[in-house]
């Protein structure tokens, strides 16, 4: 009898109503592939936008019947043929484009390409942490790239209570950057956690962070949409110390994990079994109630990361 295996699949692109959670055959590790049994799986904004419409999921080399989240840790649990450096019972995190919900996961090592890999977990980092790392912590240390901030400047990030925001603050902080940070009222104490100042986003923020930073602002992350580069601007930034990341702006560079340096998850990694990094968890929930939890993340008020258990 066939191997089954829990995933959540989407016959029809949409909103979280199309998730559904189904028993399908378990996926086999073949030559140069390890398969991982998922123990968390961490979602972000890209999982739902992919897999909104056809076009979109095209775009990504997606097609239906399609799978849903990407990042994921685990253990490794079979392991194909000219695989090194892998065992099984062997902790793993990382990558496994929209099919990460999942009770396993094949992914192969030979590619090395972002979202179909795994990476050692170290001791000292969880399962749940560990599943938030790939996309979000990828994209954060990316943007980081592009204005390597240091310990002269003052860095304004839009949108710092998100997913990419806790790790984009923290990693500016460790840089020796001062950092503010945009949010709702409500995030203001979460901010504060994370080494932020706040500040409140709308109408009248270039005013509110002169209050903050008579000095100036000297380099900006825009996270969310174009309010903190329109506002950076306003404040005298230049466009090369500028970046973002949800949308793009003549004369501002555009990150994405994609771009992020090799060995970036590693590193972020092994900040967070040191001690120096810390991934807020803002709800988790069992694979059972995808549909909530998606609903949950898609309304980007999420303080921290959404994590499914498996």
């Amino acid at each position: 009898m066939q191997e089954q295996s829990t995933a959540v699949r989407l016959d029809a692109f949409g909103g979280p109503e199309v998730l559904d959670v189904r028993e399908v055959p378990a996926p086999q590790a073949g030559p140069g592939q390890v398969r991982v049994r998922v123990t968390a799986a961490g979602l972000n904004p890209m999982d739902w936008i992919m897999t909104a419409d056809a076009d979109t999921a095209a775009r990504f080399g997606l097609s239906l019947p399609a799978g849903f989240g990407t990042d994921y840790a685990g253990v490794v649990d079979q392991v194909g043929d000219g695989v090194t450096g892998f065992a099984p019972g062997d902790r793993v995190f990382g990558g496994a484009l929209s099919r990460a919900v999942a009770g396993f996961v094949v992914v192969d090592l030979a590619g090395a390409v972002a979202a179909n890999e795994a990476h050692h977990t170290p001791d000292g980092v969880d399962d749940r942490t560990a599943a938030t790392l790939a996309i979000a912590g990828r994209t954060a240390s990316a943007a980081l790239a592009v204005i390597a901030p240091g310990p002269d400047d003052t860095v304004l990030i839009g949108g710092a209570a998100g997913g990419v925001g806790v790790f984009a603050v923290q990693l500016a902080r460790i840089a020796g950057a001062r950092v503010i940070g945009t949010g709702s009222a409500s995030s203001a104490d979460f901010l504060r956690e994370l080494g932020a100042e706040p500040v409140a986003y709308g109408d009248g923020l270039a005013d509110r962070v002169r209050a903050l930073a008579p000095g100036g602002v000297t380099a900006a992350i825009d996270l969310h949409g174009t309010e903190t580069v329109h506002t950076a601007r306003e404040l005298g930034v230049p466009d090369g110390r500028i970046c973002t990341i949800a949308t793009q702006l003549d004369g501002v560079s555009a990150a994405n994990g994609a771009n992020a340096a090799p060995g970036a998850l590693e590193e972020l990694a092994r900040l967070v079994a040191a001690g120096r990094l810390r991934v807020p968890i803002a709800a988790s929930f069992p694979i059972e109630q995808i549909r909530e939890a998606a609903k949950l993340q898609a309304g980007r008020h999420v303080k921290g990361k959404v994590v499914i258990d498996l």
